[in-house]
């Protein structure tokens, strides 16, 4: 590790700790003695308000109520964050109009050299979704649902949620614990436990009208409905065992209920699992097309008859097309 990344390392351990030792930070860092004196000292030359208390359990601690210096980042980490800000700039994300300020500061705190790298690799690099011409525009398809700024400022004050939802023309109520908040084929969706009801729920982020704080008197405890949820918990129906091809399409897209478990080292064989709800026609075929897309590098070990049924058909249809 180069001294300069080191020292930021090392600055970050020590503000995540009440108190440390020259002796911690040699083994957590694998560094001599020497070295580690003479970093603590320029970290202390940089601003951080360490003290340091003497005797047989003595060692360092950081001031409280003392300014902290400025971060520092080398110039991997300052590539690693603007590539992050231009892969997601026309993903549909919350707060995107900040982004763009949010880049400035990054530019106005880096040297001319770092700023010409980064300008660079804005006008080489291109992702899916970015119009070539003017990579820094934002289409009216890139901004996220109004709504959904205003979900995520709830949801971090208060998971109980009253929700306003226009379903096919009619404007309905439902209260929710909130349990996840994911972007799947380019939808905003909740994942809720439903109050009323009594059972988790989806629900799309675009049809949403309105979120406020669930009433208190009708609440019902965490620990309430983390156990009626471990009660309806889904079983796994869907077992396949998978190899590098198939592996690389499920990187490329998977169901948001499938998990891997790779079986190698190497990562070139894994099991796939899954839930498959038979009796939701769409989550069928949805499921039946996916297996399709993962190609001919899998083998099923388990799957409901329904999914197996809808494959054959599948791929009778093909080959009945292929032979005309």
């Amino acid at each position: 590790m180069k001294k300069v990344e080191r020292i930021n390392t090392i600055m970050r351990y020590i503000n995540n700790r009440s108190q440390f030792t020259i002796s911690e930070i040699m083994r957590e860092f694998n560094i001599s003695r020497s070295t580690a004196i003479r970093d603590i000292r320029e970290i202390e030359t940089l601003g951080m308000p360490l003290v340091a208390e003497v005797g047989r359990d003595g060692g360092y601690f950081v001031m409280h109520n003392s300014l902290l210096p400025g971060v520092r980042f080398t110039d991997n980490e300052l590539k690693a964050l603007f590539i992050a800000f231009m892969a997601t700039r026309n993903a549909q994300l919350p707060y995107l109009k900040s982004r763009q300020s949010l880049a400035e500061k990054l530019l106005g705190l880096i040297s001319n050299n770092q700023q010409d790298d980064l300008v660079l690799l804005n006008k080489i690099l291109l992702f899916e979704g970015t119009n070539p011409h003017n990579p820094d525009l934002l289409e009216l398809s890139d901004l996220p649902h109004p709504m959904l700024e205003k979900l995520i400022q709830s949801l971090l004050v208060d998971s109980y949620l009253l929700i306003t939802i226009e379903e096919e023309r009619v404007i309905k109520t439902y209260g929710i614990y909130l349990l996840h908040l994911y972007h799947e084929k380019s939808l905003w969706l909740m994942e809720g436990f439903d109050l009323k009801e009594e059972k988790k729920k989806i629900f799309p982020v675009d049809g949403l009208t309105d979120v406020r704080p669930y009433p208190q008197k009708k609440r019902l405890s965490q620990k309430k409905i983390l156990e009626k949820l471990n009660k309806q918990q889904e079983e796994i129906n869907l077992v396949l065992e998978v190899g590098p091809t198939a592996i690389a399409q499920y990187k490329k897209y998977h169901p948001l209920k499938a998990s891997i478990s790779y079986t190698n080292p190497y990562q070139a064989t894994a099991i796939l699992k899954a839930f498959v709800n038979v009796k939701k026609l769409e989550e069928l075929i949805e499921m039946t097309n996916w297996l399709l897309f993962l190609g001919e590098d899998i083998k099923i070990k388990e799957a409901p008859k329904e999914v197996l049924e809808g494959l054959q058909e599948r791929v009778g249809c093909l080959k009945e097309k292929l032979s005309r």
